[in-house]
């Protein structure tokens, strides 16, 4: 009887261990605040993650922060779509507002491999199966259209569709989606110029180094608004159905928090808080023609 219990008994044994192990490793629950829910999870305890700083959360996003995402390139202030935005977020993971840490992190850092040393980033980041490679995303909180703005009289201010400005110097931001569609929509007939600020490419729009600048809609009003007041937005280019493109939060490839940041930002757009937010601080589109 011993030879044949034996082995029963390190077999209940092993799988004992294995369970227990599995329990150590399993992610937090996609639940904020809520209580555990499955065997082998964790709840996203409000206030109480495995943050980076214990008891804080650290945001990351890049330096200047532009309007209208940020206000006087301060983060901190709670202003501006973004900064209001991760604020919400913060709120809906437990934690207040003396409770959050802001960090500098320059754009195209916030999306390369490598560890994090933030919770997470907020920065206009658009959610993209080659960034999904190095890094992870929670749910869109912005749907994005890219838009192009030329100085007004100028023969790209003319433009009616995507050919017409075939012809045109064009700029963007490096890393940015903004970029791709120059390069995979429009296709110029020369390369354009690559900045490594907005700032940047907007004084080459000022200066005639550059005919139009392609950037997000928001950023394309604020900079015809308030910044290159003779400069007019030409138009916005047609989204949809797969080729939507949203903004999303960004974390370390193997963080424990995405579930429970996922889950924080769908709730703010369940309860509309997104789209209040969005009306408070970001400019109606309706107005931009779409390019065809």
């Amino acid at each position: 009887m011993r030879l044949v219990n034996r082995p029963f008994r390190r077999t209940a044994w092993a799988t004992v261990v294995l369970l227990a192990a599995a329990v150590g490793c399993a992610p937090q629950d996609a639940s904020p605040g809520g209580s555990a829910s499955g065997q082998g999870k964790q709840s996203c305890d409000r206030g109480k993650l495995a943050t980076v700083a214990a008891g804080t959360l650290t945001v990351g996003t890049d330096k200047p922060a532009y309007a209208p995402w940020f206000a006087d390139d301060d983060p901190a202030n709670g202003k501006g779509f973004e900064s209001a935005v991760a604020y919400a977020v913060a709120k809906q993971l437990g934690y207040g507002k003396d409770k959050v840490r802001w960090q500098t992190v320059p754009f195209n850092n916030a999306f390369a491999p490598g560890e994090k040393k933030f919770d997470f980033d907020i920065n206009q980041i658009s959610i993209s199966a080659s960034r999904k490679q190095a890094v992870a995303f929670s749910s869109g909180y912005y749907d994005v259209r890219q838009a192009v703005v030329a100085l007004k009289g100028s023969k790209a201010a003319k433009a009616k569709s995507v050919a017409d400005l075939k012809d045109a110097k064009l700029g963007a931001q490096v890393g940015t989606t903004s970029l791709d569609v120059i390069n995979d929509t429009i296709h110029p007939s020369q390369s354009p110029a690559v900045f490594q600020k907005n700032d940047l490419a907007k004084s080459a729009l000022k200066n005639g180094q550059v005919d139009a600048v392609v950037v997000d809609l928001p950023t394309a009003f604020y900079i015809t608004s308030a910044e290159v007041k003779d400069a007019t937005v030409v138009g916005q280019f047609r989204t949809g159905g797969s080729a939507k493109e949203q903004f999303g939060l960004v974390l370390d490839k193997e963080s424990r928090l995405t579930g429970c940041v996922t889950a924080a930002v769908d709730a703010l757009r369940k309860d509309g808080t997104l789209a209040a937010l969005e009306k408070k601080w970001l400019t109606d589109a309706v107005s931009a023609p779409v390019l065809k």
